[in-house]
């Protein structure tokens, strides 16, 4: 366990090109580090997401968390966000491709990154993982309860929701998950 980190709102490169506000957590010591892309759940960009950033930053990675809504709603409240985004039929698939692969270059970039970039995610930034990992190279990923990669959506669930399990042969990487 580490005892010092930095933790930060930063910007960064998204899908193409477009800024986008993003939380930073780096271990503050000397050794290298591999990189963790933290993907938030539909409730959004919140204060338990930044949780889970600082908390790989503290176990001896570097973490970074793009705020995947900060086109729609930027500095709005989480839920206002998450709102927005739903009414907008979500997040597109190609963006969140776009922005992650920001992220992980931005990790890689850091002074001190190994190389390494793994992937996590939680609820619809679960099949955004599994998305992430067959659409980039990346060295691990780890679907938490990522929904509609398999089976359907119900009604009423943003437009962008479609399964995507026909993506598993491009797989880059191992993969934790249940889906």
């Amino acid at each position: 366990m580490i005892d010092a980190m930095r933790a930060e709102t930063i910007t960064i490169s998204g899908h193409g090109g477009d800024q986008i506000e993003a939380y930073l957590a780096r271990p503050l010591d000397e050794r290298p580090h591999a990189g963790v892309v933290v993907i938030h759940h539909m409730p959004g960009y919140d204060a338990a997401t930044k949780e889970i950033v600082r908390k790989f930053a503290v176990n001896g990675y570097n973490a970074l968390c793009p705020n995947l809504y900060s086109r729609e709603a930027p500095g709005a409240d989480p839920d206002d966000a998450a709102a927005a985004v739903r009414a907008a039929g979500g997040v597109p698939d190609e963006r969140l491709v776009g922005d992650v692969d920001g992220a992980a270059k931005y990790l890689d970039a850091l002074d001190g990154a190994n190389g390494k970039i793994g992937v996590i995610g939680y609820c619809s930034g679960g099949r955004q993982t599994f998305l992430s990992a067959c659409s980039l190279q990346i060295d691990a990923a780890v679907d938490c309860y990522g929904a509609f990669v398999v089976n359907e959506p119900p009604a009423g669930m943003p437009a962008s929701m479609k399964p995507i399990l026909g993506l598993a042969p491009q797989l880059s990487c191992p993969l934790l998950g249940r889906v």
